[in-house]
């Protein structure tokens, strides 16, 4: 604990000897961190030695005691048991009061190998679902890579796993066995920080998690926090000696037999707002209590029941198509754009004929070389690029309080694939050649097809540009901002145009092509928009002044 408190400290109490006169027993329940008398505590002064029994472990000057049989006079504090890359979870495991104060004083952290709840388990460690992407709150198994029982070493692929971006591999950062796999290959919106695996040192520990299962704790985090939420040390003691009482969470209900239904109040909130009555439930939780899961269950059987039903029109046919995880954050981060950025839009038709006559000139020099071809999309993410450097202040972002302006110039590229949308990202693009560029866009779309982005390929994008004409033909469309990024370019396709001549009488043929430029109010104002297209299109119609 961070103090001291007279009656109540652990380490005294354990030290309790029968035939002690009131007076003496009250001096020797005082600890040594106790500022109203100069006496230490005996129980405090014992020799950390004492307590590095079969299952000790000593940190630096301080004790760690890991009790399997009792945890009666023990406190419960939260230690990490791996903090490299989020990789492993952390468990809760009873620490002796001997030491404590001092270790976690100085903000150390203790590194513990878990064990079991069970005397029948050897040591072992859980392997949480890391968060791969800022974003990532759950993340669906692709396939694991090793088996159970094979052996791992540090740098080596477990599994793959599918994050709200793409697919990525999870390493291993330690050597072992595997020697339980919890969650297997297609397992869906596994919560970070739930386990999905067993790793153990010994070769021979495998065959003792043949039958290994997670414990609901760790199975169901957000079900578990009603009932581990902190109370006052002081109240925590007192109750430690007590039975558990988990109806001190739950609430408590009625049923028409008379009988109490117990129910955590996220599922009775849940319950209340799609008028579930509670009564015709049967709870999967401890004491049959009924959790969110169970009600969404309900909901879920009853919204199959209605589709039946719907599927019973005559000449009505559909299919259902389960969500990925990029659609459902495509889905959630669009709205939110649309919802909350104050969008506007603003176009222009920019003559593309010296355009394309530049990239026709250049493409054999780039067979020549052995180089990827320039297409189109090259010339306009270097247009773009050099638009953000000449008009700075629509490189920004919206922060609430202030308006961060970027130095570096970052185009995202849209690329759409049977996966979802992916915006990979082309660094610097105002400072590389198109060749460069070119060959870069060429190689990020190809991962993104092969949902095979890392983290670092689509992250710090600072300006979007989406392409639809080139590919699908669309003259013109309005595309929403990517936030927190404060524009986005959409790009139609080329058309030819019958213009007056440079004599009275004459015409000529022209290649057009439309840009619309979406941008949020609160960064961009409508000025300040058009001076960035013209700039834009000052570059597309002298395509020259983009090599000075």
């Amino acid at each position: 604990n961070n103090g001291c408190t007279r009656f109540n400290c652990a380490a005294a109490k354990s030290a309790r000897r029968p035939g002690l006169r009131a007076r003496e027993h009250r001096s020797a329940l005082l600890c040594r961190r106790c500022k109203r008398r100069r006496r230490s505590c005996p129980a405090a002064a014992v020799s950390s030695s004492s307590v590095h029994g079969e299952y000790g472990k000593k940190v630096g000057r301080s004790s760690i005691f890991l009790d399997r049989q009792s945890e009666k006079d023990l406190h419960t504090f939260k230690v990490s048991s791996r903090e490299a890359r989020g990789s492993y979870s952390s468990k809760r495991m009873p620490i002796a009061a001997t030491g404590v104060n001092s270790l976690f004083s100085c903000g150390q952290v203790v590194s513990a190998r878990h064990f079991s709840s069970g005397a029948d388990l050897p040591p072992h460690e859980a392997v949480g679902m890391p968060s791969l992407s800022p974003t990532m709150t759950e993340g669906n198994i692709a396939r694991w890579v090793k088996k159970e029982g094979d052996k791992v070493s540090p740098g080596e692929v477990l599994c793959e796993v599918e994050t709200d971006k793409a697919t990525v591999e999870m390493e291993c950062m330690e050597e072992g066995y595997l020697a339980k796999i919890v969650c297997g290959d297609g397992t869906k919106e596994i919560k970070v920080g739930e386990i999905i695996a067993i790793t153990v040192e010994e070769e021979g520990d495998i065959e003792k998690f043949k039958d290994y299962k997670a414990s609901s704790s760790a199975a169901a985090p957000a079900e578990s926090k009603p009932q581990s939420e902190p109370v006052e040390p002081k109240e925590e003691k007192k109750e430690v000696s007590k039975a558990p009482e988990p109806t001190a969470t739950k609430t408590e209900e009625s049923s028409q037999s008379g009988d109490r239904l117990f129910s955590s109040p996220v599922a009775r909130k849940l319950a209340e707002d799609n008028n579930v009555p509670l009564s015709s439930l049967k709870g999967t939780g401890p004491d049959g209590r009924i959790l969110k899961a169970d009600i969404e269950d309900y909901l879920s059987s009853a919204a199959k029941g209605s589709k039946k039903e719907a599927a019973a029109a005559p000449g009505l046919g559909y299919v259902d198509l389960p969500n990925t995880q990029i659609r459902k954050v495509t889905a959630n981060r669009l709205l939110q754009s649309k919802q909350t950025i104050p969008h506007y839009y603003l176009t222009v038709d920019s003559r593309v004929d010296k355009l394309i006559k530049l990239r026709s000139e250049l493409n054999p020099m780039q067979d020549a070389s052995g180089g990827k071809k320039i297409s189109i999309n090259d010339l306009v993410i270097k247009a773009a690029a050099l638009a953000l450097r000449k008009v700075p202040a629509c490189n920004s972002s919206w922060m609430n309080d202030f308006i961060r302006q970027y130095h570096n110039v970052n185009i995202n590229v849209a690329v759409q694939t049977e996966h979802g949308l992916f915006v990979p990202v082309v660094r610097d693009a105002d400072k590389k050649g198109l060749a460069t560029i070119a060959d870069e866009v060429k190689q990020l779309a190809s991962r993104a097809k092969d949902n095979s982005l890392k983290p670092e390929d689509y992250e710090g994008g600072t300006f979007t540009v989406s392409n639809l004409g080139g590919p699908f033909g669309i003259k013109q469309f309005c595309a929403i901002v990517n936030p927190p990024q404060s524009a986005i370019l959409a790009i139609g396709s080329a058309e030819k145009r019958v213009i007056p001549g440079a004599a009275e009488g004459q015409y000529e043929i022209g290649s057009f092509m439309s840009a619309t430029l979406s941008c949020d109010h609160r960064v961009i104002d409508g000025a300040m928009g058009a001076e960035w297209l013209k700039a834009f299109k000052g570059y597309l119609e002298d395509p020259t002044t983009m090599l000075l």
